[in-house]
C-alpha cells in the first residue's frame, strides 16, 4: 500500500508525459531537422503548424513581400479559401545585433500567417531565402511548424568568386551563379574579367580588348604535366549592357559585385590586343596555357594611362565601393630590364622592384579613390609597402590578412587551403573530375576560422570576412562549377553567418542531406561526399 501511495503520483506524472508525447508526435515529425543552410542564430519551435498547401513562394510572391506598407500579400488553395498570409515590416529590432543590423530579422510562423520583421529591405530578403528552405523542405507534409527565428549575419564580407577568363561562362549561368550565393545569404560576388588567357569586359574607349584579347587560339588540356592542347578557338565576353544586367540582377538579391581587372600581371591578353603597354612591344598571343608568364604591363605613363581609363569605363558599371585590382604573381623580370622601368625607379628613389610594385598600385589607388571607390588586391600588394587606403584579399595562407590588420587594413579572408573550390573535395581523388590540385574537404571548409588565433584583439574587427574561391582552368562547364563549389558552398556560407557556438558538423551534415532535396529539385550539380565523409 505504501508503495501504491508512493507511485501513485510518480505515474500520474508518466501518464501525462505519455499523453503529451503523443500530441507531440506531429509536431517532433515536423522538427525532426530543420534543413535551413546557413542555421540561424535563434530557433524557437512552437506547438502547433501552418498549413502551406497552395501557398508557393516564386518571384512575384518576393516582389509582393517586398513592397513595404502596402496590403500583405495573400495566397488561396484550390479551394479558394484563404490560407496564408506573409506579412512584411521594417522595424527597428532591438533583438538584432549592432552588426547585422542591416541584414537582420525576425520571422514568424504562426497558425494562420507568416509574419517578417526587418531593419530594411535587405532583411526581408535574407528572410525570404529561409522561408524558401522552410517551405521546400515540409511541402510534402504540407505544413510548416510554427516557430520564431532571429537571425543576423556574423561577417559582413560573405562573398564567392568565379573566374570568366580561363573558361567563360554565359550571362545567364552567371545569373544562375548569384542565385545560389543569394540561397546561402551571401552578399559578395567576385567576378573575375581579365587575365592572360582572355579579356572578357568590353571596354569601349579600346575595343580590341574584347576583339583580339577576348579569343585564344587553343586551350591546354588534360593534366598541367602532359602539356597537351587542343586546336579549337575559343573566346567570349561580356558586353557592358550584359554587365549592366548581371550587377542589376545581383542588386535585387542584396549581392554586390566587385570587378576585378588585374594588373600588373596575368596581363598577356591586353598586351595581345595593346602590345605598346609592354615593357619590350611585340607580338604577343593569349595564352592558351595556364600560369605565370613573365610578360607585363610596363610601368611607363602611356601604359598607367591607358589602365585608368579602362578603371573609369568600370567604376561607371560597377556601383561597388571596391574594384579588385589583382596584383598577384606579377614577375619582375621585364621590370629589371626595362630601361624604362629602372629609370622610373631612380626617378622616385626606389630600391627595388617590390617597391615599384608598390608605387603602381598606390598610383592607380589615388586614381580610384578620387572616384570615390576603393581598392582590393590579393595579398601580394603587401609586398613593397601597403597602398594608403587599399584592402587585402588574403590567398597564401594567412599571413598577409594579418600583417594587413595589424596595419589596421580592410582584410577579406580567402586562404588556399580552405576557400579554393577549384581544389579536390573528395577521396580517391582518381575518381573526382580533373581539378587543379590540392584537396579540400568540406569539414576542413567547415572547421575554417576566419579570424586568425594570433590576431590582437583590438584587430579583429578589420577581418571583414572571407570568400570561397572558383578558378576555372580544369573548370569548362557551368556544371562542374556546381559541383565544385556545392557543397563547400554551405559550409563556408555557415562559417561567415552563424555563431560559432551553435555550429556543429555533424548537425550540418544531417540538415545537407535533407537541404540536397532542394539543390535536386533546383537542378543544381553539387558533390555526394557529405553523405559519408567523417
Amino acid at each position: 500500500m505504501y508503495f501504491y501511495i508512493f507511485m501513485k503520483p510518480i505515474l500520474s506524472l508518466l501518464k501525462t508525459a505519455l499523453v503529451f508525447t503523443l500530441c507531440l508526435l506531429p509536431i517532433l515529425e515536423l522538427n525532426a531537422q530543420l534543413a535551413l543552410i546557413p542555421y540561424p542564430q535563434k530557433v524557437i519551435v512552437k506547438g502547433d503548424s501552418l498549413s502551406i498547401v497552395g501557398l508557393t513562394l516564386n518571384p512575384s510572391i518576393y516582389n509582393a513581400a517586398l513592397k513595404i506598407n502596402t496590403p500583405a500579400f495573400e495566397s488561396h488553395s484550390a479551394k479558394n479559401k484563404k490560407t496564408a498570409i506573409i506579412q512584411c515590416n521594417i522595424q527597428q529590432q532591438a533583438s538584432l545585433k549592432l552588426q547585422g543590423e542591416k541584414e537582420g530579422y525576425v520571422l514568424y510562423v504562426l497558425k494562420n500567417k507568416i509574419e517578417i520583421t526587418a531593419n530594411s529591405r535587405e532583411g526581408l530578403f535574407r528572410a525570404t531565402q529561409t522561408l524558401q528552405q522552410l517551405m521546400h523542405q515540409f511541402a510534402t507534409v504540407g505544413k510548416i511548424p510554427c516557430l520564431e527565428i532571429t537571425d543576423y549575419p556574423k561577417f559582413s564580407w560573405r562573398g564567392m568568386h568565379l573566374d570568366c577568363c580561363r573558361h567563360f561562362f554565359s550571362k545567364e549561368e552567371v545569373k544562375q551563379y548569384i542565385d545560389m550565393i543569394a540561397m546561402y545569404k551571401m552578399n559578395t560576388f567576385h567576378w573575375h574579367l581579365t587575365d592572360d588567357q582572355g579579356w572578357r569586359i568590353e571596354i569601349k574607349k579600346y575595343p580590341l580588348l574584347t576583339k583580339i584579347g577576348g579569343s585564344r587560339k587553343s586551350s591546354m588540356i588534360g593534366p598541367y604535366k602532359n602539356h597537351e592542347f587542343d586546336s579549337i578557338v575559343y573566346g567570349g565576353y561580356y558586353s557592358q549592357n550584359d554587365i549592366k544586367e548581371v550587377v542589376a540582377y545581383a542588386a535585387s538579391k542584396y549581392i554586390n559585385v566587385i570587378p576585378e581587372i588585374e594588373m600588373p600581371g596575368h596581363s598577356v591578353a591586353a598586351l595581345t590586343a595593346y602590345p605598346q603597354y609592354a615593357c619590350f612591344p611585340r607580338a604577343f598571343e593569349v595564352e592558351k596555357e595556364w600560369g605565370v608568364f613573365d610578360d607585363v604591363f610596363c610601368t611607363k605613363d602611356s601604359t598607367l594611362q591607358f589602365l585608368k581609363d579602362i578603371l573609369d569605363e568600370v567604376c561607371a558599371l560597377f556601383p561597388s565601393n571596391y574594384i579588385h585590382i589583382g596584383g598577384d604573381e606579377c614577375p619582375k623580370t621585364r621590370w629589371k630590364t626595362c630601361m624604362q622601368c629602372q629609370g622610373k625607379m631612380k626617378k622616385l628613389a626606389l630600391k627595388d622592384e617590390n617597391e615599384l610594385q608598390s608605387w603602381f598600385v598606390q598610383d592607380i589607388e589615388k586614381h580610384l579613390n578620387a572616384k570615390g571607390k576603393k581598392i582590393i588586391g590579393w595579398d601580394e600588394i603587401l609586398e613593397g609597402g601597403l597602398a594608403p587606403n587599399a584592402a587585402v584579399m588574403s590567398w597564401r595562407g594567412e599571413e598577409g590578412g594579418t600583417a594587413a590588420a595589424n596595419l589596421s587594413h580592410a582584410v577579406v579572408m580567402t586562404p588556399g587551403g580552405y576557400c579554393y573550390f577549384d581544389h579536390y573535395q573528395d577521396t580517391p581523388i582518381t575518381k573526382e573530375p580533373l581539378a587543379i590540385g590540392g584537396y579540400t574537404s568540406l569539414s576542413k571548409v567547415y572547421n575554417y576560422q576566419p579570424i586568425p588565433k594570433n590576431l590582437p584583439a583590438d584587430k579583429t574587427s578589420y577581418i571583414l570576412g572571407a570568400q570561397g574561391n572558383v578558378w576555372t582552368e580544369y573548370i569548362t562547364t557551368f556544371k562542374q562549377v556546381q559541383y565544385m563549389s556545392n557543397p563547400r558552398i554551405c559550409a563556408l556560407a555557415e562559417i561567415l553567418w552563424t555563431a560559432n557556438e551553435i555550429k556543429d558538423f555533424n548537425g550540418f551534415k544531417e540538415r545537407l542531406k535533407l537541404h540536397s532535396q532542394l539543390l535536386d529539385a533546383l537542378g543544381i550539380n553539387y558533390c555526394p561526399n557529405f553523405l559519408t565523409e567523417n
